[in-house]
């Protein structure tokens, strides 16, 4: 897939900002279809590692809608390994379209209970196999981190002063910061309601250099928890596409462009700012909704 990488684009938010801000946004949805944005980064030292140690099994964790499911299935699928997915919770009478999806890429899904899914070793230990290759959920670790620290190689990215990304399990966040120039601020944004112990989660994949590096840790545009997406978040995604044909999901990159927004208003960043947005793919999470909600 190193040829999809060529697809990306930067596409400058031009009428977005205030107090001499600007703002652009890295369009790494574009890379792939299915394994798009972040998941592309996160992915790949991994698979060469499942590969390198003559794996046959690619094993993650994800919930009933996790891009990071769907996208594993479909890379282990292209790199010729199996893969199964230990899903958190109860499986409904109808699977949404993430778990179809996945399923049509090859991937067994195994539903886990919420108590149980907290135990992640316990789960290692009850399912492993020697063939096995196993990813933490959302792709999070320090080999996870080392793929995303490539999305800051493409040419420019050091002409920016800030650059904002969505954070789930913080393994892009991370891996941002590995890269980051020094006069760079890195900025996440959670989209998990109560994530508290994020900056913690992220420290553990760094170096202790790489602690020192500037970031922020913002909370509060969640919009309710977890791929929750009122109308307002709606209608919003709505007006990002009428206003620069910018596709938004509804668990990540929607309320990644929202808080800049709104942090831009509020002179969160100072005068004459260059922002750059991370888009971290993930669009097909919008099948869950009603058809046409969005155009596109």
């Amino acid at each position: 897939m190193n040829d999809d990488l060529q697809k990306s684009s930067l596409q400058e938010l031009l009428h977005f900002s205030g107090n001499s801000v600007r703002v652009s946004i890295l369009r790494l949805d574009l890379i792939h279809p299915v394994v798009s944005g972040n998941k592309w980064f996160k992915l790949r030292y991994y698979l060469e590692e499942a590969l390198s140690q003559r794996k046959t099994m690619m094993a993650t964790f994800g919930g009933a809608y996790s891009n990071h499911i769907v996208a594993t299935a479909f890379a282990s699928k292209a790199a010729g390994l199996k893969s199964t997915g230990y899903i958190r919770g109860e499986e409904a009478p109808q699977p949404g379209a993430t778990l179809l999806h996945a399923r049509a890429y090859g991937m067994e899904t195994i539903f886990i209970n919420r108590e149980t899914f907290q135990n992640k070793e316990a789960i290692i230990e009850k399912f492993n196999h020697p063939e096995t290759y196993w990813i933490r959920e959302g792709g999070y670790g320090i080999t996870g981190a080392r793929g995303a620290a490539d999305i800051l190689a493409f040419p420019g990215m050091e002409a920016y002063t800030h650059i904002l990304c969505a954070t789930g399990t913080g393994t892009m966040m991370a891996g941002l910061i590995k890269a980051a120039a020094p006069q760079q601020e890195i900025v996440g944004i959670s989209v998990l309601k109560n994530q508290f112990s994020l900056e913690n989660e992220v420290r553990h994949l760094l170096n202790e250099q790489e602690t020192q590096k500037k970031c922020s840790f913002i909370h509060g545009y969640h919009f309710g928890g977890y791929a929750k997406h009122p109308e307002t978040l709606i209608k919003f995604m709505n007006q990002a596409w009428q206003k620069w044909e910018l596709p938004t999901d509804i668990v990540y990159t929607a309320k990644l462009v929202f808080a800049a927004k709104d942090l831009i208003a509020k002179n969160h960043f100072p005068p004459n700012s260059h922002l750059l947005l991370i888009h971290s793919g993930g669009l097909q999470g919008n099948l869950s909704l009603p058809p046409n909600t969005l155009p596109f």
